[in-house]
């Protein structure tokens, strides 16, 4: 049998791929995959090396919005799953372009070719920041769809689009709505990589507004086995929810990082607050624990502590890309900045 995983060189692709290979989920064992990325920014292969060397492992360096390729690497999939995606908030504000053409003409083009391909399940990895923010409450996976930013906004489109085609089509689609991630060969934009780099080197880290915006958090593993779950066993047309700890403020995570690397708030530079910044998410997760059996097994404080000693370890898969981000900054004069 053979699995597309579309942007297996980025952090959630990658880690599913390294797992499925390693024998974790062996109802997915017999599986030969196809990775189709097309190695922007965040996309490394690098984050792959540990399986390079796996004959059922194929690599192919391309866009999903790619027709043609799209379709001749579709050839004899049974099992897609979707996790290629522009994914940094702060990058759709400043300018929404890629997000729309990745986050949703790619997704059609990979849907409709799974679709005349005849692909048995199709597992599309999305975002509980599709919901928007909320004071109080949990969202259920019929929640409205209410998202505020352009990320957010394709996210919630490529959705709504994968529905489409299940209602219409009977296309077996699986959606996943899944809480903020962490853990290693996470590129060092989003909050806990971005900010144990900058401790590593000896600089400051930016923490948005006052620090009270609430994200639940889930090690990359725990999520992974999530998706590789809904692989499995979960219903076309339905959503499943992924999430891990309770709420956590962006002080308390901050606070967690400067603990296990010795540093004080002096290293904290509270900078002015993204646009449109959603307060709070928060997700129930009770449908995949009845109807999947999941449950998350990494504990947060742990799970820190091992993501951040694994950067502290692993320089030389992070200062390149740092390198590289610093460069295409100093080109476009843009500022390094967070999702949290």
């Amino acid at each position: 049998m053979r699995m597309l995983v579309t942007g297996g060189a980025g952090f959630i692709g990658s880690n599913l791929i390294r797992q499925t290979l390693a024998g974790v989920y062996p109802w997915l064992a017999d599986h030969e995959i196809v990775v189709l990325d097309k190695l922007t920014y965040a996309g490394t292969r690098e984050s792959l090396l540990p399986v390079a060397g796996d004959p059922r492992l194929t690599f192919v360096h391309g866009d999903i919005c790619d027709i043609d390729l799209v379709a001749e690497v579709m050839t004899g999939v049974s099992l897609v799953v979707h996790c290629a995606a522009e994914s940094h908030v702060d990058r759709s504000i400043a300018g929404a372009d890629d997000f729309v053409r990745t986050n949703i003409t790619g997704t059609h083009v990979l849907i409709e070719a799974a679709r005349r391909a005849g692909v048995d399940k199709f597992v599309l990895v999305s975002t509980d920041e599709v919901y928007g923010t909320t004071d109080e409450g949990t969202w259920t996976e019929d929640a409205p769809l209410r998202p505020n930013s352009p990320y957010a906004a394709s996210k919630a489109a490529a959705d709504l689009l994968a529905r489409a085609f299940h209602q219409t089509h009977g296309f077996p689609v699986t959606v996943t709505r899944c809480s903020n991630n962490y853990g290693p060969y996470q590129f060092p934009e989003k909050l806990i990589p971005l900010f144990a780099t900058n401790l590593l080197d000896g600089e400051p880290v930016p923490l948005y507004g006052d620090g009270g915006h609430v994200r639940e958090w889930i090690h990359v593993d725990d999520h992974c086995r999530g998706i590789a779950l809904v692989a499995d066993r979960g219903r076309p047309g339905e959503v499943y929810h992924f999430g891990g700890t309770d709420g956590l403020t962006n002080l308390t995570v901050t606070e967690a990082v400067l603990k296990a690397l010795g540093a004080d708030w002096s290293m904290v530079d509270f900078v002015a607050d993204r646009k449109g910044h959603d307060r709070r998410y928060s997700v129930d997760c009770g449908k995949a624990r009845t109807e999947l059996g999941f449950r998350p097994t990494i504990g947060f404080s742990q799970g820190l502590i091992d993501t951040v000693k694994w950067y502290a370890d692993n320089r030389a898969w992070w200062e390149p890309l740092k390198k590289r981000e610093r460069s295409r900054r100093r080109d476009s004069a843009q500022v390094p900045t967070l999702r949290g």
